[in-house]
């Protein structure tokens, strides 16, 4: 899987989709040229998001592009993801491939250049660096929100795995993640929220690739 390739990776949020559900965002980011898509959802209970992820995994087989599950191992296979992503807090990297599988991918979050490397050492096939920009979408200590663009060029320069960068990215400032050694771009509100979650992504796409 061409992971490299990853440049608009899409974060799925419920509780930020205007009234839309995660499915009708997710059609409208695949149309808007998204490159991956990961079900968080973590407000829904794992019954809401099993049957989420079902119809995510149909949506992005149609469309090739790749489905990661955050956090959930077991919920990534039941759904026949490509692979998870898992937090610092989260099983190992070396569980999440037995369960599933060699080809599988694994992303984990960072914050550091330590932990990217511990990352990466412990067989990550990509870091999810951040929050470049701070976020209120999810529960991040102080020193982890707005470390900046500066972190993301020390990790890209530490580790040999893709680096995304995510938190409190749009199409106005993904540009500078890039250029600091980023492959791509996370994003959750800046497409979720949205009034328009298709030109949204078609909008964070032409920012990374200019």
């Amino acid at each position: 899987m061409n992971i490299s390739g990853w440049q608009t990776y899409l974060v799925t949020a419920t509780s930020r989709s205007a009234g839309r559900t995660t499915p009708e965002v997710v059609a409208a980011a695949l149309d808007g040229g998204v490159d991956v898509v990961q079900l968080r959802d973590k407000a829904a209970s794992a019954r809401e998001r099993y049957e989420t992820g079902l119809r995510l995994r149909e949506l992005t087989a149609e469309a090739g592009v790749p489905l990661v599950v955050n956090d959930r191992i077991d919920l990534a296979a039941a759904v026949d993801a490509d692979g998870v992503h898992l937090g610092q807090s989260d099983l190992p990297v070396a569980v999440a491939r037995e369960q599933l599988g060699e080809e599988a991918v694994v992303g984990v979050s960072a914050s550091t250049v330590e932990q990217a490397e511990a990352a990466e050492a412990a067989g990550a096939d990509y870091l999810g660096v951040g929050a470049v920009y701070g976020t209120d979408s999810k529960d991040v200590s102080g020193d982890r929100n707005g470390i900046g663009v500066e972190r993301i060029a020390a990790v890209a320069d530490a580790v040999e795995i893709p680096v995304i960068g995510i938190g409190g990215i749009d199409a106005g400032n993904a540009a500078p993640v890039v250029a600091a050694g980023a492959t791509g771009v996370a994003v959750l509100s800046a497409i979720t929220a949205a009034e328009d979650p298709a030109a949204a992504t078609a909008a964070i796409r032409e920012a990374v690739t200019d």
